[in-house]
């Protein structure tokens, strides 16, 4: 039983704010290691739900926030974005779940913490086939296309809200409630953690058993819809052959999901060059 742990940052236990989650900042090593105590939390969950093999993915930001000094050693870390996959390194189809850690509602949402798609900066909104998605989205269909399905996720009550909204009943572990964009009534760690480790033993259970949901799988040949903030970001991302533009929004048809996430990377990159 193998499973794949996709990390973020902005959901984690007590995050409520860009200062904790950006590198450079003084806040952000605390959080890191508590990235990396929510992470290791859903790793035990998962072992003692009956998973044999479990993969981390590091998809925040660059990518390099988890501390491989103390991850549980019977894990594996992708670490660093520049990977094909990026926030989803290590998705195939020999993966049988994936669960996600520190996961936030997607751009434009009330009462999340930190909530945007991909990049606050330049992205407003993403639709595959006209499904509004956020980044649980996006890689809960390219997890779907290799025809696996996602089993758990943590964060606000509102990331948590949205993910089983888009991808079906699931196991989930709500380690605070978002007040605000910048404000929310936490768990401690220990807390939370606990509720994280129990959270990703029973989907894991239920995985064995079952009753999972469905893999989120989505039509194709997918039609990807980017809108960017600026029309300067648009004129950049018109660049990529096939795009077609409406306004400040970019779209273009896609064979299947793991072509348009990959699409999708080059769009966010070339707007926000």
């Amino acid at each position: 039983m193998k499973i794949l742990i996709a990390s973020d940052m902005e959901g984690i236990t007590g995050v409520v704010n860009w200062d904790q989650v950006t590198a450079g900042h003084f806040e952000y090593p605390r959080f890191r290691k508590l990235m990396t105590q929510d992470v290791n939390a859903a790793i035990k969950g998962a072992f003692d739900g009956g998973a044999t093999e479990v993969i981390v993915a590091d998809g925040h930001g660059s990518g390099t926030n988890i501390l491989i000094e103390e991850i549980d050693p019977r894990a594996r870390l992708n670490s660093s974005n520049a990977a094909p996959h990026a926030m989803m390194q290590g998705i195939d189809e020999t993966v049988n779940g994936v669960i996600f850690i520190g996961y936030h509602a997607r751009q434009g949402t009330p009462m999340a913490v930190c909530d945007h798609t991909w990049s606050s900066k330049c992205i407003a909104d993403v639709w595959l086939n006209d499904v509004l998605v956020g980044e649980f989205g996006l890689n809960g269909a390219l997890a779907g296309y290799y025809g696996v399905p996602v089993i758990m996720v943590s964060g606000d009550q509102t990331a948590c809200a949205q993910t089983i909204e888009l991808l079906g009943e699931m196991e989930m572990a709500v380690v605070k409630q978002a007040t605000s964009r910048y404000s929310a009534e936490c768990l401690s760690p220990q807390v939370s953690q606990k509720i994280i480790a129990d959270s990703a033993q029973r989907a894991v259970q239920n995985l064995k058993r079952g009753i999972s949901p469905g893999p989120f799988v989505v039509d194709t040949p997918v039609l990807l819809t980017v809108d960017l903030v600026t029309s300067d970001m648009a004129d950049r991302a018109m660049r990529m052959p096939g795009t077609q533009r409406d306004g400040s929004r970019v779209s273009i048809e896609l064979p299947d999901m793991d072509t348009a996430y990959s699409a999708f990377r080059t769009i966010a990159g070339m707007a926000s060059a």
